[in-house]
Parts: structure tokens; sequence; C-alpha cells
């Protein structure tokens, strides 16, 4: 009988078969028990696991709290105090800003914040005690600088009500009686060839350059105001005793003398504001800047000691958190790992059934409903899915048979839409009319003024012709008739060429506006041209209300474009501003910008300083139809057709930025070359925010 010999090498390969074949059957064995519990179940084995690695992680995260917050405590101190630090700086210096501001500028405003930073500092000062030893010893020292600071204010506020009283009282009071007095000495002069004429006026110039810089001087202490002053109202004093001899009647002579007294008192008045303002700048300089940088100095000295100590309870805070992050690290790393292999093994136990169902579940969303759904019979949660997903295929059974019942309802649904996109563009045609309408009135309205005007002068002209000419055959003419003529009629003249060109421009104006609309061709044209002509168009309209138009269109902006579609859009967002960012007769301002884009967009602003629009009225504003004046005659079509227009017509991009009390700012970018064919966009949306 022969012995088979083992081969060696095929000993190991055995043992490892044999292994892997064990480790197979406990993994089985396992999954097999654990799918043995609800699924419910085995998820709450997890979470209570996890909750046993929260209260252990908890525990230990408690005692290295308490580690921590001792550690803390003193970083906290020492940031507290040095908060405070901060905060009296910062409030010292805006006290310091604002004071400045209110010697400037002085308003109530300015003064109650002053009050109100002031006694924030001294709150902080007097109620604030910090926990820090070393700074609360400090605080009298800085409360003593604090308060010499802020009583230099008030000597400050003195010096400055004293310069406003000497300002009203000795200089605007006399300067206005000196106007007063001009005023009567102008006109008591009877004779354009009266000697004290010249004198007068030479005085007069002289007064009214005094006052121009004594108002300089005050306002902006311009170092050279003061000295043009002087000299003029030195030059006011050597006119008058020519002037006086010069008078020739009893009103002149005493009120030049009057003039001469108001002028030495505007003299002395502007001598003692010099000599307050001198008080006000030493008063500034000591008492308020140089408080104020003791302060700072005093604060930063005790800054540089809080950093100190705050590096040192920092360090010490520091390395107390490494070793309690070390300590949870190893915990959690222990407890992680369980956590894991428990949840490969539920996972497991979850993972092959739902893989049968998702299965099932892509063949009905595929389209075959006919594979038969599995474990529908099961009483645990995998069960009641399978029974909740052969539900679902019934219903997507049901679903197949309505689709070919609606795809008919659609097809009506379709030819009604048809007809009433019909009916919309009838609406919007007539919209445009009646704009273009209401602008031949305005304008027809305007153009009767100039024409009324000038047939009123002309004839006048001829009638003073008529009279002329009688006077000529009558007796001989005198020179001072003859000027007198020349002079009337050049007069006419001038009036009759100022109206004339008038209704010449605002005719032509509205002909080029009323031509591109009327034939929508393209065409290139200037931008700023265009404007200005879209404007003058409309500005008949809104003579009745108080909105005016402010054009900042720079020149040499071509396009090659519509006209008459940029004119419409123009159009109808002034009318629009009119009717709804200005309601009730309130008056504002409708600013056009624009700008170039690169070099081949242009970007065109208008914006309003009206009402505004709420979120939703502005989300809604450019559908067709939506209006919320519907109640007075609104179409709801007015931004609509502005849409249609940029979009299409212009091919650009519109954007609507607004808020309630914030106006309105209508963004429209067009390109320089309007494309051939434009692509209109599904819906009109108003963005957010504006172009880029």
């Amino acid at each position: 009988m022969a012995v088979l010999a083992q081969d060696p090498a095929s000993e190991p390969a055995a043992h490892a078969s044999t292994a892997a074949g064990q480790a197979v059957r406990w993994r089985f064995d396992l999954e097999s028990l654990v799918r043995a519990f609800p699924i419910s179940w085995r998820i709450l084995a997890i979470a209570v696991l996890n909750s046993a690695v929260v209260v252990i992680l908890a525990g230990l995260i408690w005692n290295g709290g308490r580690a921590l917050n001792r550690a803390w405590e003193e970083v906290r101190h020492v940031r507290e105090s040095e908060a405070l630090l901060v905060l009296l700086e910062s409030e010292a210096g805006r006290l310091q800003n604002l004071i400045h501001r209110y010697i400037n500028e002085p308003s109530p405003g300015i003064f109650a914040e002053i009050l109100l930073v002031r006694e924030a500092v001294l709150g902080t000062l007097r109620t604030r005690s910090p926990g820090d030893p070393v700074l609360a010893s400090a605080m009298a020292d800085l409360a003593s600088v604090t308060e010499r600071f802020l009583d230099g204010f008030n000597d400050l506020r003195a010096v400055q009500s004293t310069i406003t009283q000497i300002y009203e009282r000795e200089v605007l009071r006399p300067a206005r009686e000196m106007a007063g007095l001009y005023s009567i000495l102008e006109g008591s002069i009877l004779h354009r060839d009266a000697l004290i004429r010249p004198s007068l006026g030479k005085s007069r110039e002289a007064f009214t350059a005094a006052v121009v810089a004594s108002n300089a001087y005050y306002l902006s202490l311009a170092s050279g105001a003061v000295e043009e002053a002087r000299r003029n109202i030195e030059t006011i004093e050597k006119t008058i005793p020519v002037m006086i001899d010069l008078a020739d009647d009893r009103i002149q002579r005493p009120a030049l003398r009057a003039l001469g007294q108001r002028a030495a008192m505007l003299r002395r008045g502007l001598a003692n504001l010099a000599e307050k303002f001198a008080m006000r700048t030493q008063v500034l300089r000591t008492a308020i800047d140089g408080n104020q940088a003791t302060m700072i100095t005093t604060i930063d000295g005790l800054q540089a000691q809080m950093r100190a100590r705050e590096q040192r309870a920092q360090a010490s805070f520091d390395r107390t958190m490494a070793g309690i992050f070390r300590t949870v690290v190893l915990v959690a790393a222990i407890f992680l790992s369980v956590i894991v292999v428990g949840a490969v093994v539920i996972a497991r136990s979850i993972r092959l059934p739902l893989q049968e169902l998702r299965s099932a579940m892509h063949a009905i969303v595929s389209g075959h409903f006919g594979r038969p759904i599995g474990n529908t019979e099961a009483r645990d949660e995998i069960g009641e899915m399978a029974r909740a997903v052969e539900v679902f295929r019934e219903n997507a059974i049901a679903k197949r048979r309505t689709e070919v019942e609606l795809r008919a309802s659609k097809e009506n649904a379709e030819t009604a839409l048809a007809e009433l996109r019909d009916a919309q563009k009838s609406l919007i045609d007539a919209e445009k009319l009646a704009a273009l309408g209401g602008l031949v009135a305005g304008v027809a309205h305007e153009v009767n003024n100039p024409v009324g005007i000038s047939l009123t002068v002309a004839s006048s002209l001829e009638r003073r012709c008529d009279l002329f000419a009688a006077e000529v055959k009558a007796a001989p003419l005198r020179r001072s008739r003859l000027d007198e003529f020349i002079a009337g009629v050049g007069d006419a003249a001038r009036q009759l060429v100022a109206n004339l060109q008038r209704a010449g421009e605002l005719i032509q104006s509205f002909k080029q506006v009323a031509v591109d609309r009327s034939h929508a061709e393209r065409r290139e044209f200037d931008l700023r041209l265009a404007t200005e002509q879209i404007i003058a168009s409309v500005r008949p309209v809104l003579r009745k209300s108080q909105v005016r138009i402010a054009s900042e269109v720079p020149p040499a902006i071509a396009l090659d474009s519509d006209p008459g579609s940029y004119g419409q859009v123009l159009t109808n967002i002034f009318l629009n501003a009119v009717n709804h960012a200005f309601p009730d007769g309130h008056g504002g301002t409708v600013r056009v910008k624009a700008h170039d884009i690169g070099v081949r967009h242009v970007e065109i602003i208008v914006s309003d300083d009206g009402v505004g629009m709420s979120e939703e009225v502005r989300r809604r504003a450019f559908d067709p139809f939506f209006t919320t004046r519907r109640s007075q005659g609104g179409t709801g079509l007015g931004l609509h057709i502005i849409y249609n227009l940029v979009t299409q017509s212009l091919g650009g991009q519109l954007h609507l930025d607004s808020a309630p009390g914030r106006g309105t700012t209508i963004r429209i970018v067009l390109p320089r070359v309007a494309p051939r064919a434009v692509v209109p966009d599904a819906e009109p949306q108003a963005m957010d925010q504006a172009h880029g």
C-alpha cells in the first residue's frame, strides 16, 4: 500500500483558508444574532453606546473645565481691564473729534452727542470698577485728567457762544443795515449821469467784498479773509466823505453819515471776532487736545501692563487646555473604535434588505411596474417600507393612466394661452400710443407759451414803430428819444429771438423723438443728445408736477441701436416715477447717468429720491398687468413695456433696486451695437443687486 506524502508548502495556505472561513462564519453568526432584533432596537443600541461615551467624556471635560475656569478667570480679569481701557481711549478720541466738529459746525445734534459721550465716559470712570487691582489704583488719576478734559469743553463752548454773539451783533447787524442804506442811496439817484453814482458803485462793490470776506473768515478762519474785509471797509470809509461832497439832496447826506457809522461798527466787530477766535484756539489747544493727549499717554501705559499680564495668563490657560485635549482624545479614540465595529455590524444587517428594496424602486422609476416587491410579509420596519413601495407602484400605474388624460387637456390650454398673448400685445401697443399722445399735448402747450410771448412783443414793437414815425414827422427828433427807441427795439428783437429759438428747440426735439418712435429704425445716434431730446419732450408733461429731471450723461457715447425704443424706455420710466415715486404731488428729482462698461457696453442709471417700493412690489414690478394704482386708472404695463424694449429691441439687461424710503434705481446695460435678432426672455425678473 502506497503512502502519499503531504506537501509542506500547502500547510500555511490551508491554515489561512481555515482562519478566513472561521472569520466569515463568526461574522455571519454575529449578523444573524443582530437581525433577530428590530431595527429600532439596533439603532437604540448605537445610541446607548454613544450616550455612554458622551457621559464619560462629559465627566472628563467637567474635571478639566474646573481647571480651565481657574486659568480663564485670570485671563478674563485682564481682558476686562484692557477692554475698559480701550473703551475709554475710544470714547475720549470720539469726544475730541465731536468737539472739533462742534467748533467748526455748531449744531444741536452734535452738541447732544457730545453730552451723551461725556456722560458715558464719566459713568464708565465712576461706576465700572475693574477687577484688576493694578488698574483700580490708577483710575483716580485717570478720572482727574478726564474731568479737566471735559471741563475744557465748557470753557470752549462759552468762548464759542461769545463768538456767535459778536458775529451776529457786531458783524451781521451792521452789514444788514449798510445794505439797507445802500438801497436807499441807489433809490435816491434819479439821473444816470449823477456825479455820486461812480463813487457809490465802488463803495457798494467794496461792501459786497467785505461781507463775503467776513463770512469766509467766520466759517473757515481763512487768514487772508479778515485782512481783505478790513481793506474793503477802509475803502468804504474813504469813499464816504467824497460821496457826501457829491450828494445833491437831503436824503443822501444823512444816509451816507449813517453808512460811515455802520462801517466803523463793522470794522470794530471784525477786530473783536478775531480776538475771540484766537482765544478759542488757545483753549482748544490746551484744555482739549492737551488733556486728551495726557489721557491717551496714561491709558497706553496701563495697556502695556495689561498685555504683559494677559500673555502670562494665556500661557497658563494654553497648558491646561493641551492636557485636557490629550486625555479626551485618548478616551474618545478607544470608544470610537468600539462604536465603529458595532455600527458596521448593524449597518450590514440593514443594508442587504434595503438593497433589494432599492432595486425594486429603480424598476418602478424606470417604468417596469410588473416586477413584484419582496419582503412585503415581513413584520419589521423593512417590511413596512416594502408595503409602502408596493402602494407607490400601484399609484405609479394610476399616474400613467392620468397622464394620457392630462395631455389632451394641455393642448386645449395652449390654445387659450395663445389667444391671451394676442390680447396682451394689443394692450401694450395701446399703452405706447397713449404715452406718445400725452407728449404731443404737453409739447403743444409748451410751444404755445414762447409763440404767444413773441406775438405780444411783435405787436408792441409795431405800435412803438408807429408812434416813433409820428414823432419824427411832427417835430425835430431829440437824441435821447432816438436812443430810447433803439434800446426798446433791441430789447424787443432779443425777446423775439429768444422765444422763437425756444419754440424751435421744442419742436425740433419733439420732432426727432416722435420720428424715432414712429419709425423704430436702427441707426447710429449720440446717447447724450438723444437723452436731452427725450427729457425736453417730456418736460412739458411734467410741468404741473414738482419733479425735476437732471441729466449727467457724458458726451461722445455713440450707439448703433434703436433710438425710438430707447426714447420709449426713458419716457415710461419718467412718467412711472411721477405717478408712483412721487404720489400726491410731492416733489423730487429723477437723475439720468451713463458710463462705459468696457468697450462693448454702456450702463444707463435712472434713479429717483421718491418713496421706493416694498420687497413684494419690487419682485413683481416687471410682471404684466401688475400695478399698485389699479383704482386710479393704472394698467400695469409701463415697466413691462420697458423690460420688453430693453431685452428685445435693444438687446440689453435690466436691473431694479428699491426699498421703502430709499427711492428707486433702474440700471440698464446696453450693447453699443444692438444685435440683429434678440431672443426674448421667458419671464422678466427684477434683480436685487446692481450690475457690477
